[in-house]
């Protein structure tokens, strides 16, 4: 017999598989996951959903407001090796999220099926197809992009997390997402004061992800940041 789950619940066991990555009883919590398509066989979860625009609301209002701190002392070390295979799954995390995000994917003879060949990628960032294709020259086309940019986390509280909080945080599936490289280039550090994808029917996934990392990782916001985010997730559906 199926349990019937109210809102707030079904939001809470979202909320709990996102933190804890445990199972909760609660079917509608976990047909909001069957949703998410990921590839088969790819370990990395495909981000949990961070709630409507009035949730991101509500969830914004729990993280404080202060000044950026001085970026001194960062670097990505800080946040341990790039694309560390932390869920130990035999994959880094770039290839992990590679084979989530795209599809048709191929991968490399011998890798059990980890290293990403080819694939066909629909951005979220620009609302373009990109193919992509793993060469020296070309990888770059598409790159792995941290939601809330390492660097931002570093002046909003990461300095505060262990080292191992910090590499989690680098390589939590819900802070990483394959994106257009020129664009992701573009983007840079900024926060959603100075920077917002171009494609506008993105925005608000974008900022109540930004706002679910924050609030999993104890960061806080800008002003200029809160208000940008509160005009985005008033302004959505």
């Amino acid at each position: 017999m199926k349990t019937t789950c109210s809102a707030a619940e079904i939001l809470s066991a979202v909320t709990a598989l996102m933190l804890a990555g445990s199972l909760v009883g609660c079917d509608a919590a976990a047909n909001a996951f069957e949703i998410i398509e990921a590839a088969p066989g790819v370990a990395a979860d495909a981000p949990a959903p961070a709630g409507d625009a009035a949730n991101a609301l509500v969830q914004l209002e729990s993280i404080p407001v202060k000044g950026r701190a001085p970026k001194t002392g960062y670097t990505r070390d800080e946040f341990g090796p790039a694309w560390a295979d932390t869920d130990r799954n035999g994959c880094d995390t770039r290839n992990d999220i590679l084979a989530r995000d795209m599809t048709d994917e191929t991968f490399k003879p011998g890798t059990n099926n980890c290293v990403v060949v080819t694939g066909t990628l629909a951005d979220k960032y620009t609302g373009t197809t990109i193919t992509f294709t793993r060469g020296q020259d070309t990888s770059s086309d598409v790159q792995i992009d941290h939601i809330v940019p390492l660097s931002d986390a570093w002046q909003k509280g990461a300095q505060q997390l262990n080292a191992d909080q910090r590499k989690e945080l680098a390589n939590d599936p819900m802070n990483l997402m394959a994106a257009d490289g020129p664009t992701n280039g573009a983007k840079g550090d900024k926060d959603a004061a100075t920077w917002l994808p171009p494609n506008k029917a993105f925005r608000c996934e974008y900022v109540a992800r930004q706002t679910a990392v924050k609030a999993k990782y104890s960061l806080w916001v800008t002003k200029a940041e809160h208000d940008a985010i509160v005009g985005i997730l008033e302004g959505c559906n």
